[in-house]
């Protein structure tokens, strides 16, 4: 274990953590009028970060098993993560070829810190095939070469970075609840309220561009 793959995996974790549906959960619980919004973020969070660990404990041995098998074959790791994410960037571009009313976002009666917990491993679960940086990162443990056993701690340490914002913003919800909820309440009516969604070919063909410059980059990997 060499402080360069520690280094690799952690910057490779912390792009990976901006990610928009797992702080917007977070977020809503926060915001939600229930009776313990702290304690049902406070689920989300563990449910997100045991499915990343669970999901990359799974992917490790799969590519693990690959890399035994045909040497090189963790490039279709690589691969298969940049396609993802080119598809992902191409369909949202498209979206925005037309004019749309985009839903609210609202949290479901039913939601309590038990049923939190499963809702945090769902979106999260749905979300990582677009988290081309944690495929990376996994390729880069199975080339390392470190065992089985130090992998899945590094796998471990990934998923507490990749959850490090919804901690942060976890943390600020139990301390200062109304300062941050009042914070959030702006947030969500930029980001999260009804919204309608003009046509836009420029914002189309950003998407479409970056979606060809990631499709180029999984060709060559």
């Amino acid at each position: 274990m060499t402080a360069a793959l520690l280094a690799g995996v952690a910057g490779l974790a912390l792009l990976d953590a901006l990610n928009p549906a797992t702080i917007a959960g977070v977020a809503l619980l926060l915001l939600a009028p229930m009776a313990h919004p702290v304690r049902a973020a406070a689920g989300f969070v563990t449910g997100a970060y045991l499915t990343v660990l669970a999901l990359g404990a799974v992917v490790y041995a799969g590519a693990d098993i690959a890399a035994d098998a045909v040497g090189n074959g963790l490039v279709w790791l690589r691969r298969i993560a940049f396609t993802v994410a080119a598809v992902g960037l191409a369909v949202a571009g498209l979206r925005r070829l037309r004019a749309r009313i985009r839903p609210a976002v609202t949290v479901p009666g039913w939601v309590n810190p038990l049923s939190a917990a499963v809702l945090g491993l769902i979106m999260t679960g749905a979300d990582l095939p677009n988290a081309f940086p944690y495929f990376i990162a996994i390729e880069r443990i199975v080339t390392a070469d470190v065992g089985a056993a130090r992998s899945l701690v590094i796998i471990g340490g990934y998923a507490l970075v990749y959850c490090l914002p919804c901690l942060l913003l976890l943390i600020a919800g139990a301390t200062r609840g109304d300062r941050v909820r009042r914070r959030l309440g702006g947030l969500y009516e930029r980001l999260g309220a009804e919204k309608k969604q003009p046509r836009s070919v420029p914002i189309a063909a950003g998407y479409l561009a970056a979606a060809a410059g990631v499709l180029t980059v999984a060709v060559l990997a």
